[in-house]
């Protein structure tokens, strides 16, 4: 992949610019969960939250939106609320960036977007809610995210891949990727709205400066993927396995018969799953991404005080 965009395609926020400047940890933030994930006003209330959990663990944070074709690292609250109330936003991932560009449109960035822009201006931390990965409908539908998996090197801190995927053969590919799954207090790979999954994970680790150094190291190493930090959905807002597998199995059938697929299939069964559940999937998938934003703060703060102690 090696992607580089000239950086007169990416502008960064004045906040942003000066703590890269003066080396501040900073989280970046995906913004399709903004676009595409949540309805306003409960889009703009979450992109505010995530913000202040990462602020308050003493991070900034950095949004990442395509604004008017402008690829934008870190929003100001006020583009935020203009992201938030876009309408017929695009859903912007590797192949969509030109066209947004060209176009000069606004749009919300997926995993894969996220993590190129992110990379781009030199940002090392990622929170998202839940990675893409290989479709349950068809072995042929991947997600963009694990080629980026693959080749940009980020800390991306997830609750695992979204638990309407096929799970197995998502962590197969990033084995064969040659991906770290780093499992956070955990030896098994998070299902997104449960904790109760039976998958190991590569490795587990317990604390934010573990992560910073095992990510140190593998970067040493001359090894360009990410590492993909797995952290479980807080136990009061979990949602059993067995409670979650037939709800999944009924929106999975429901957009197979209505031949929903691409990119319109995660926002279709997300929001299936959620009137399926009453908004309580809703609540869990809020819950795990507030939860990510305070993690990869603190891992953020980890990397920086590491870097920090290689100059003294």
């Amino acid at each position: 992949m090696n992607l580089v965009l000239p950086n007169t395609l990416i502008s960064q926020s004045t906040e942003i610019a000066r703590a890269l400047q003066i080396n501040i940890p900073i989280v970046a933030l995906e913004s399709t969960v903004i676009t595409h994930g949540l309805p306003h006003p409960q889009n703009i209330q979450l992109a505010r939250d995530m913000e202040s959990a990462i602020r308050s663990e003493g991070a900034t944070p950095a949004t990442v939106a395509l604004i008017n074709g402008k690829i934008r690292v870190g929003l100001t609250d006020e583009e935020l609320a203009r992201l938030a109330e876009t309408k017929s936003p695009l859903k912007v991932s590797h192949r969509d960036f030109a066209t947004a560009i060209v176009k000069k449109v606004s749009g919300g960035t997926t995993v894969a977007g996220t993590m190129l822009a992110a990379h781009q201006a030199g940002i090392k931390v990622f929170a998202t809610g839940g990675i893409g990965g290989v479709h349950k409908e068809s072995a042929f539908d991947i997600s963009t995210d694990l080629r980026a998996l693959a080749e940009i090197p980020m800390i991306v801190v997830c609750a695992g891949a979204k638990a309407i995927l096929d799970l197995p053969a998502t962590l197969e590919y990033l084995e064969t990727m040659g991906v770290p799954v780093v499992g956070y207090q955990t030896d098994t790979f998070p299902e997104f709205y449960s904790r109760d999954g039976n998958l190991d994970v590569s490795v587990r680790l317990d604390s934010p400066q573990e992560m910073a150094e095992f990510a140190q190291a593998h970067w040493s190493l001359g090894l360009h993927s990410a590492v993909l930090v797995t952290n479980p959905i807080p136990l009061t807002d979990a949602i059993p396995k067995s409670e979650m597998e037939p709800i999944i199995h009924q929106a999975s059938k429901e957009a197979t018969k209505e031949k929903i697929h691409g990119q319109a299939l995660t926002p279709f069964l997300l929001q299936r799953i959620s009137e399926l559940t009453h908004e309580r999937s809703l609540r869990a998938n809020l819950s795990l991404l507030i939860n990510n934003a305070r993690l990869a703060a603190q891992i953020a703060k980890a990397m920086v005080g590491n870097q920090r102690q290689r100059l003294v």
